[in-house]
């Protein structure tokens, strides 16, 4: 990537896909060139904590609603220390942000932290596009770097794919830091960061867990170390194929017993860990309005997605692995895409979607308080 933080304003910019459809606009954010996948999100807010989940990293994000940068930018909401997404691309965005918890606008964020992205193109046409042939490498150009069209096709076209990429290690912590339980502490926990969201620990916090968060490259041995209650496994960017660490990791705590929990990319190296395969999607879940159907109880929740890969595991039956029987526990309800796993005979379970509910909804947060009552009956 290439960046100039000089105001854009009416500064060309072209969008460019894999697949030679083009889009042009104008500039906003940081002026120059990126490259990514392109995938879109249906939140219609929340573009904030969306920009700082380290799972969107080498992403470029459509966003489905029209208009976007309302609210400004201020510094509570971000879910970790930067913007990950590597473009970003709106319809109409604010001209002048509305709070009073604004510190600054949208466009001057993504400038200051050099993220090109594009706005004034027709996004519904865009999104349309994505659903029927799929998420695909993209490249977004503005100022000096747009050229003929034939040379910037090619330059997108050399851009690696998702499928094969190893991303969670560029993202996590490298050492480990505590988040303290909040009250009175009940709980250790060892939260595996494969690209964790500010949010997550502190949800645990507030049930009196202290929380241990370990790099990505963390040893079973780094794990136990800790003398945790139960062991957490994060969202994450990237193709679980490659993540054969965190598998492995995660087997040997599956082994032990210890209480477990993965959301999102900890559900599909659950998956890889019970001997399920993955798979790519294709075009994802991205936003905060997924409805999925907890299995055990028959409720139905509206959750926060963010993933473009899969757990390929039987809906209609329990499968035996060897650690046991497991089942699948959530599923989506738009296309039947496996959405949580569960043992049977050991206390793990995991979920394919966020349940921090930053930014929302938060019909999931009973998913904490169950990992609490498996750690309280492994301690009974």
């Amino acid at each position: 990537m290439t960046t100039s933080t000089r105001g854009a304003g009416k500064v060309p910019a072209v969008l460019v896909l894999e697949d030679g459809r083009i889009f042009r606009g104008r500039a906003y954010g940081a002026v120059g060139e990126t490259f990514g996948e392109a995938v879109f999100s249906t939140g219609m807010t929340g573009y904030q904590e969306t920009l700082t989940d380290p799972s969107y990293h080498r992403q470029v994000v459509v966003m489905t609603a029209p208009h976007v940068g309302n609210t400004g930018v201020n510094d509570e909401d971000p879910e970790s220390r930067r913007i990950w997404v590597a473009g970003y691309v709106v319809r109409d965005p604010a001209r002048v942000p509305s709070s009073w918890r604004a510190k600054r606008t949208l466009d001057e964020e993504l400038a200051a932290q050099g993220v090109v992205g594009i706005a004034g193109i027709d996004t519904r046409a865009l999104t349309r596009h994505l659903r029927e042939r799929g998420a695909m490498r993209v490249g977004i150009f503005s100022g000096d770097a747009v050229q003929d069209d034939a040379a910037l096709l090619a330059r997108v076209q050399e851009v690696p794919p998702m499928t094969g990429a190893d991303l969670s290690a560029e993202v996590a912590t490298t050492e480990p830091y505590v988040v303290p339980a909040i009250g009175e502490k009940r709980f250790t926990v060892a939260a595996v960061d494969l690209g964790i969201k500010g949010m997550t620990p502190h949800r645990m916090a507030e049930r009196g867990i202290e929380v241990h968060v370990l790099p990505a490259t963390a040893t079973i041995d780094d794990v136990y170390a800790v003398d945790p209650d139960g062991v957490f496994f994060s969202n994450g960017p990237g193709d679980p194929a490659t993540a054969d660490h965190p598998v492995s990791v995660m087997q040997g705590v599956l082994e032990r017993g210890t209480p477990l929990f993965g959301i999102c990319f900890g559900n599909q190296i659950l998956g890889r860990a019970l001997g399920f395969g993955t798979y790519k999607l294709k075009y994802g879940h991205r936003g905060i309005n997924q409805p999925v159907q907890d299995r055990t109880t028959g409720k139905v929740e509206v959750t926060a997605h963010n993933h473009g890969f899969a757990v390929d595991a039987p809906l209609d039956k329990v499968s035996d692995t060897p650690y046991g029987r497991a089942e699948v526990s959530h599923v989506c309800l738009n296309d039947n895409v496996v959405e949580g796993l569960q043992l049977l005979d050991k206390p793990a379970f995991s979920v394919q979607y966020h349940p921090e509910a930053a930014a929302g909804p938060h019909d999931a947060a009973y998913l904490f308080d169950r990992f609490v009552k498996l750690m309280e009956g492994q301690r009974a």
